[in-house]
């Protein structure tokens, strides 16, 4: 099964879904997340023996929407849990790019049937439970074993397991980094993410919530120290709202998790923004907006060590602003997967899998820090060259500053197929590998 994947401008999905390990190995994922559950299904499909183990005693998810870019939903089709996927995500028409206080609407990104015309894939929003909830089924029906319950303290150079992906407060990166002489930490970002649901029962009432509510499109407005993004989830019966905003930083480093947020202290922060904005936040749940503060983990060094590499927020935590924090999650599962069908020899196969994903996700992470700082511009003559650019990028003019939105920087995020680069060019990195030992 070494055989090069021909792709021939369009993707043959059996030529991956059919590979199977070279040899069945005993492989376990450290915690049952969206990445952790995609690793352990993507890897139990090619034929190993996969042990999941969750810290909670139950395995759910209180988040908001997440975006499935086309670079994941082609991973999630191969692996045979696109078509339920889809049935509860909504597939994007187009995202509209708007100014915070008058709603002027500053460019507009068409997106069907452009993306799956283009990319061979279909970008869609889902809530991330029912995206967790679908890979956890999966993940149980083809064989996964997964132990709730069961926290990794602490790893020895006697207990090696094989991938062991887990969250940006990851003991094994605590772990890997330690060895590589890397001190590693949480960077305050000096932000902090508001997310909160609108189910359609409660804004039945607000013409103007409606109109967004029944249209199936990204909403994103830019404003001074802060941004909005918000579209429909389940068949347009809950609309996402999430509001990023400039914190303190000390606010980061003594709260780094997911509260609660005040209404009324994000009232007074959004105060000024054009009257949409104020009735998405009017109608938000008093005691249901969940809010995290945003941190940056550094690149590390290594991803591996020995018979162990991490995976998902463990070596790529992204900001949001990019939209490729579960798909890169999910590009690390598809490598993964396929390094195995390569070769059986694990710390070959993990420094290929490295090579593969380390310096495509770390740009790609850079890329969402730089457009942090694009999108926050407050009004003046930078903000006003920003606008301008992104007017321009709509007709098809110069580059879009805003990198979602950016046509090189989606075929770069979107067109990479990680699989098919990893099956094509595994024998010339086994080369290097091998020469790299012998010096």
């Amino acid at each position: 099964m070494r055989g090069n994947i021909e792709i021939n401008g369009r993707y043959n999905d059996s030529s991956f879904s059919e590979r199977r390990a070279v040899r069945p190995l005993s492989v376990i994922v450290i915690g049952a997340g969206v990445g952790g559950l995609a690793i352990g299904l993507c890897m139990r499909k090619t034929g190993h023996n996969v042990l999941i183990l969750e810290r909670r005693q139950e395995i759910t998810e209180a988040g908001a929407g997440i975006q499935i870019a086309p670079n994941a939903s082609r991973i999630l089709r191969r692996f045979g849990v696109f078509d339920e996927t889809m049935k509860h995500a909504t597939v994007l028409e187009r995202n509209s790019i708007r100014r915070w206080k008058n709603n002027e609407e500053l460019g507009s990104i068409p997106l069907v049937p452009d993306v799956e015309e283009h990319f061979g894939a279909p970008l869609a929003v889902i809530h991330r439970a029912d995206l967790q909830r679908i890979l956890l089924d999966a993940a149980m029906r083809c064989g996964c074993k997964i132990l709730k319950g069961h926290e990794v303290v602490d790893i020895d150079e006697q207990f090696l397991p094989k991938n062991t992906p887990d969250g940006m407060n990851s003991i094994v990166r605590k772990r890997i980094a330690l060895a590589s002489g890397h001190s590693d930490h949480l960077v305050p970002a000096g932000e902090s993410a508001y997310r909160f649901l609108l189910p359609r029962s409660l804004v039945k009432h607000d013409e103007k919530v409606m109109t967004l509510l029944g249209k199936n499109q990204g909403m994103r407005y830019m404003g001074p120290e802060g941004h909005i993004m918000c579209y429909p989830l389940r068949k347009n019966t809950l609309y996402n709202v999430v509001l990023i905003r400039e914190t303190n930083k000390e606010k980061s480093q003594k709260i780094p998790w997911t509260t609660y947020g005040e209404k009324e202290e994000i009232l007074e922060q959004y105060r000024g923004w054009c009257p949409v904005i104020q009735a998405l936040i009017l109608h938000a749940p008093s005691s249901g907006i969940l809010e995290t503060p945003m941190n940056k983990l550094p690149p590390l060094p290594t991803w591996v060590k020995g018979q162990i590499a991490l995976a998902g927020d463990a070596c790529h935590y992204m900001l949001p602003y990019v939209a490729q924090g579960a798909a890169n999650a999910i590009e690390d599962a598809g490598t993964l997967a396929m390094v195995f069908t390569c070769t059986d020899d694990i710390e070959l196969a993990l420094e290929i899998y490295q090579f593969i994903r380390k310096d495509r996700s770390e740009r790609i992470q850079a890329s969402a820090t730089n457009t942090g700082h694009i999108l926050h511009l407050p009004d003046g003559e930078e903000q006003r060259m920003r606008d301008n650019s992104i007017q321009a990028a709509s007709r098809g003019l110069g580059a879009n500053p805003d990198q979602w939105s950016d046509r090189a920087c989606r075929e770069f995020m979107w067109q990479v197929d990680v699989m098919a680069e990893t099956i094509n060019k595994f024998e010339s990195l086994a080369r290097k590998a091998g020469r790299k030992k012998e010096k």
